[in-house]
């Protein structure tokens, strides 16, 4: 018998393209929706996507913007607004601080980015005196639904941290591991990427990959598993794990991708979404309520997948959950 032209590959698996993501806005379904301050949604994208969160009943949201611009966009879509909370600003930067505010105040679970710049948004945020910031540093994470990998694929940080420290990369780790066990990921699994698998003097990332592992062992980041240093082909494929010897139970199956820095993080995540076809939500984790960061570009299901994120992470915080 002839050979098969293609060998079966073990690694590769198709599954529609944001069926993950449609995963988590059905485990929403027994909770209650996400007080949601929506900044400064302004143009068609993010009004259309904060009101399709709002008709799942991911979020509650409160429309924090300049209210004719709101309601000229509303109409635009031929939305009727009326019942929901709309608070007045005269700018996108008023609107980000007031949406702060409210979250600061509790008066607001989680914040929406709108029409307004990623940095103008994060710099109200992160400010001191905003009330938002915790003990650990925030960091942004992508949750990606790759149609041809098994799982939900997270990767961090490729929004907030250019060149993180061992210490700011001990608190993406955990920030990351927090929100995979929000989605159900008990254990997840963390590969701590350097663009080899072995520890080398010359290659710093690598020997702060053995350092987070070895924190990990000693308790400083809790609830996953840690290998690293792996490159990226032996994080997600089996083959190429077992081809170098790698036997650890991340190695070939993370569920976590944490890159030496946000250019590596960035680059591989455009990557999936550009080459791969993968769906990819994000959210802003570590500071006192959830940041979903979304792009014009972004779809509905995208902007869906966010919210959802953002609403299981507090839940489960709320419930006593680790975070």
């Amino acid at each position: 018998m002839d050979r098969p032209l293609v060998e079966p590959d073990p690694d590769r698996h198709w599954h529609r393209t944001g069926a993950e993501h449609r995963r988590l806005i059905e485990a929403t379904r027994p909770l209650s929706p996400l007080r949601t301050a929506v900044v400064h949604p302004c143009d068609t994208p993010s009004l259309a996507g904060a009101l399709a969160a709002w008709r799942e009943g991911v979020i509650e949201p409160l429309l924090v913007g300049p209210r004719a611009r709101i309601e000229a966009t509303a109409e635009a879509l031929g939305e009727a607004i009326d019942g929901l909370t709309l608070v007045d600003t005269p700018h996108s930067h008023a609107s980000a601080e007031q949406a702060v505010r409210l979250a600061a105040e509790g008066k607001a679970e989680a914040l929406m980015k709108g029409a307004l710049h990623t940095d103008e948004l994060m710099s109200a945020a992160v400010a001191r005196q905003a009330g938002l910031r915790t003990e650990r540093w925030m960091s942004h994470v992508y949750a990606l639904d790759v149609p041809s990998y098994p799982r939900p694929l997270m990767i961090s940080d490729a929004a907030l941290h250019i060149t993180p420290d061992l210490a700011t990369k001990a608190d993406i780790i955990q920030n990351a591991i927090d929100l995979a066990r929000a989605i159900g990921i008990e254990r997840p699994r963390v590969a701590v990427l350097s663009a080899v698998e072995t520890v080398r003097a010359t290659l710093p990332s690598t020997i702060e990959a053995a350092a987070l592992c070895k924190m990990a062992e000693r308790g400083q980041i809790e609830g996953g598993v840690l290998d690293g240093p792996l490159a990226i082909d032996n994080a997600v494929s089996l083959t190429a794990a077992h081809q170098k010897g790698l036997g650890s139970p991340v190695a070939g199956q993370a569920d976590i991708l944490i890159a030496p820095d946000l250019e590596a993080a960035n680059m591989i995540a455009k990557l999936l979404i550009h080459l791969a076809g993968a769906q990819a939500a994000g959210l802003v984790v570590g500071a006192r309520v959830p940041i979903m960061l979304t792009s014009r570009a972004d779809d509905v299901e995208t902007r869906l997948a966010s919210a959802a994120l953002a609403q299981l992470l507090v839940r489960r915080q709320a419930a006593g959950g680790e975070g």
